[in-house]
């Protein structure tokens, strides 16, 4: 526990921890003030996602940047994937599938581009493990696939029934899922050595043990999930309170601060130049979200849904994720980044935050 008091003494962002459980306290005693939770669950995450940094990078120090970049992923996607399944009991699916649209298209354009930024502005040129970047822009790429499939069925001439589009979509996420497992299973079982991140210098810093990294991701992970849950029951009233589009809220806002411990994680690898658990970090949260949540959800809500969810996505989401893949495909072909390539990255991902502030997609 030592290591962990020291780097929070010593640490000014991580003083904000105070801030959690302020925020819990006032959505107990003030849960009509909605603006007010916004702002304080935004900044109580700040520090939360500085944490789990920390701890992510000490685990990856010992398991390898590919296992570290795979963990941190599956525990920032389990906070959003809490945060959708509370949507689901609601009955509120246009919710879940903005945030499940808007955390592909954040983590593949926004993540990593502002990733190879900021490490490009410290390293001239970074050298990344190009084979596991690869494979993980095209499970992304793959995962897109089936979703325009029902969206354009709908938009057909003759749409076929609710009926057969819910058992579509219940075949198209069984295949997703089992999709997702084979390529855990190529990556890190049968085919590990091609994934093997680049050698670099190795840190002066103090490392955390193994068990109290392990302890903190789950805890922090936590804590994460309850600040969510306040964040995604104010953002509505504070969105209409400040003047903001629901489009740009359930793609936008709810994907960056769903996704804030993530960042935090690849933002920091980055200047450290460790772009591999970067990238890993990156592509690996979108292929989860796509080829793991996304078919959970659709399953779930046969049990605790007041109706199915299908994989019918609106028609400008379908082309934003597409868009996405293929870029994050591009950028990720040659295995070195600069600090211009993440330019061009965001500036895609600029171009769907200002339209969607503009002109909400139809639903």
């Amino acid at each position: 526990m030592t290591p962990l008091l020291e780097e929070i003494r010593h640490t000014p962002l991580l003083w904000l921890l105070v801030l959690v459980p302020v925020v819990l306290l006032a959505q107990l005693l003030q849960p009509e003030a909605h603006t007010l939770l916004f702002l304080l669950s935004v900044a109580a995450i700040i520090p939360l996602a500085a944490l789990l940094s920390l701890a992510t990078e000490s685990v990856a120090d010992k398991t390898g940047d590919l296992i570290g970049g795979l963990l941190n992923a599956t525990l920032g996607n389990l906070t959003e994937l809490l945060i959708a399944l509370a949507a689901l009991r609601a009955g509120q699916y246009v919710l879940v599938k903005a945030s499940i649209a808007g955390a592909i298209v954040t983590n593949s354009l926004f993540m990593l581009g502002a990733s190879f930024l900021l490490g490009g502005l410290k390293h001239h040129v970074q050298e990344y493990n190009r084979d596991s970047a690869r494979l993980q822009a095209g499970l992304l790429f793959l995962a897109t696939i089936p979703m325009p499939i029902p969206s354009l069925l709908a938009a057909a001439d003759n749409p076929p029934s609710a009926a057969f589009t819910h058992s579509l979509s219940v075949g198209l996420s069984v295949l997703l899922i089992i999709t997702y497992g084979l390529g855990l299973l190529f990556s890190l079982k049968t085919h590990r050595e091609l994934f093997a991140g680049k050698d670099h210098h190795a840190s002066d810093e103090k490392e955390w043990p193994l068990s109290l990294a392990l302890g903190t991701l789950a805890a922090v992970t936590v804590l994460v999930a309850l600040v969510s849950e306040v964040f995604v029951e104010s953002v509505q009233q504070a969105a209409v309170a400040l003047g903001i589009t629901p489009a740009f809220v359930g793609i936008i806002i709810v994907a960056l601060v769903g996704g804030a411990a993530e960042m935090v994680s690849a933002f920091s690898a980055a200047r450290k130049n460790k772009l591999d658990l970067s990238v890993g970090i990156a592509l690996g949260s979108a292929v989860q979200i796509a080829l793991f949540v996304a078919p959970v959800l659709v399953l779930t809500s046969y049990l605790i849904g007041p109706a199915p969810m299908d994989l019918q996505f609106w028609r400008g989401a379908v082309a934003m994720m597409l868009i996405a893949s293929v870029t994050a495909s591009f950028v990720t072909s040659t295995g070195r980044s600069a600090w211009f390539i993440g330019v061009l990255t965001m500036t895609v991902y600029v171009i769907f935050a200002i339209t969607l502030y503009l002109l909400p997609p139809q639903t």
